[in-house]
């Protein structure tokens, strides 16, 4: 069954307002095995509306649409579906009743406007909005159907989950069920060369690839009748893809994130962490607290950004400065040192690069970045070349720190491997 999604709102057009209804309903139908090849954003005017609502039934089974049932006048979407369809608008006593209550409650007179949100197309079905004024609808026109949805998020998301999608899971019994493989320590198109035959290979279930930053998320899709039966479809390439790429795969849980997968590596071997930042300037302790626990681990975060605080807080020596210069593997590895010796944590990352747009030379250009990860008295320091402005190099610079403090620790105390990095620029 196929489902099209129509976003209204001059607002949308311009960019005042992020679009992150369309991001929530296209996932919640895919999840529920409903196929999505057309999404439109069209501003409030009644003539474009009625076009684009016009073809969306014509090639879609179900369209949605989010947005236009205010009480203004530029909130045309069940004014122009009522009159796409050939339908009266007819006062809806029960909605009624919930305006008026709504501003009784506030001490607040309505005015005339107010009450056109009590109005529905002729046929159609009410959804309460438990959240706001203005309630949806659904309009059956034989084999299809028209939903209507209020924008605001607060108010869309809880009716969709509550009446809308027990409306589609009857239209389309089967799923859609995803399993997310992380990976890190790998460029994206070196990944795709190590499933390329899995990839020409799919069917059900399909995989693809998407790249983030200093990231790569294998996405696998199975549809089936039932969640068992897409658990079951799942199993094998997931098991495959593991056997594949071994220890770059961070997680195989959507809502696990990198610093996620970092803090319990350290809670499980019971290390305490320092942070000791140049270029990246407090990121990576910023992703790190952000996760819940982080305080059992994170011990202290340096922001050594001067070669003063280098030599005052990390204890990098000052002829190491003068002659190898504060963007230097040797300056990285006395970082990590420092870090590890003053503080009496176990483990250091440590940080020291030129995020530019200035401070760049042939010998050390922007984007140059050293890394040092000291676990236990064993040092690794690793040099990369980022690209992209200040903040990419900077969130560039974070992710790779974090993976390489997780890929020394597992080779420390997990006896985990890892190949030579094939890196991307």
């Amino acid at each position: 069954m196929v489902v099209e999604l129509i976003c209204v709102g001059t607002e949308l057009l311009l960019g005042n307002i992020v679009n992150t209804n369309a991001a929530f309903l296209s996932e919640q139908c895919a999840a529920l095995g409903l196929s999505n090849y057309y999404q439109t954003v069209v501003g409030d005017n009644e003539e474009r509306l009625k076009g684009v609502m016009k073809t969306a039934m014509e090639r879609s089974d179900i369209v949605i649409l989010s947005g236009g049932l205010g009480p203004t006048k530029d909130d045309l979407t069940k004014e122009t579906a009522a009159a796409l369809l050939g339908k009266k608008l007819k006062l809806h006593e029960p909605s009624k009743k919930k305006i008026q209550d709504f501003f009784e409650k506030r001490n607040i007179t309505p005015t005339e406007n107010n009450w056109k949100q009590a109005m529905a197309p002729e046929g159609a079905i009410v959804v309460e909005n438990e959240n706001g004024t203005a309630p949806g609808f659904i309009i059956e026109e034989g084999e299809k159907a028209l939903i209507l949805l209020p924008g605001p998020p607060n108010e869309l998301l809880p009716m969709f989950e509550k009446s809308i999608k027990p409306y589609l899971k009857e239209k389309e019994p089967g799923i859609i069920l995803s399993q997310t493989i992380k990976i890190c320590g790998l460029g994206e198109s070196y990944v795709e060369t190590m499933i390329q035959d899995m990839i020409e290979k799919q069917e059900n279930p399909t995989i693809a690839p998407y790249a983030k930053t200093g990231e790569v998320h294998l996405r696998a899709t199975a549809r089936a009748k039932s969640e068992k039966e897409a658990k079951k479809l799942l199993k094998p390439m997931t098991k495959e893809l593991k056997s594949r790429i071994g220890g770059y795969i961070y997680t195989t849980e959507e809502n696990v994130t990198l610093e996620m997968a970092v803090i319990d590596l350290l809670k499980n071997n019971r290390l305490t962490l320092t942070i000791a930042e140049s270029c990246t300037g407090g990121m990576i302790v910023s992703r790190l607290i952000n996760v819940q626990g982080a305080s059992d681990v994170v011990r202290e975060g340096l922001v050594t950004y001067s070669n003063k605080a280098k030599r005052k807080y990390l204890g990098v020596k000052k002829g190491t400065l003068a002659k190898k210069g504060a963007v230097s593997e040797e300056t990285a590895k006395e970082m990590a040192k420092g870090g590890v010796f003053f503080t009496k944590s176990d483990v250091c990352i440590a940080t020291t690069g030129i995020a530019g747009p200035g401070g760049g030379s042939e010998e050390k250009p922007v984007g140059l970045v050293y890394i040092g990860c000291n676990v236990c008295g064993k040092i690794t320091v690793k040099k990369y070349q980022f690209g992209g402005g200040r903040e990419k190099i900077r969130q560039s610079a974070t992710a790779a720190a974090l993976t390489l403090l997780r890929q020394c620790v597992l080779e420390h105390y997990s006896k985990v491997t890892f190949g030579k990095e094939k890196k991307e620029k």
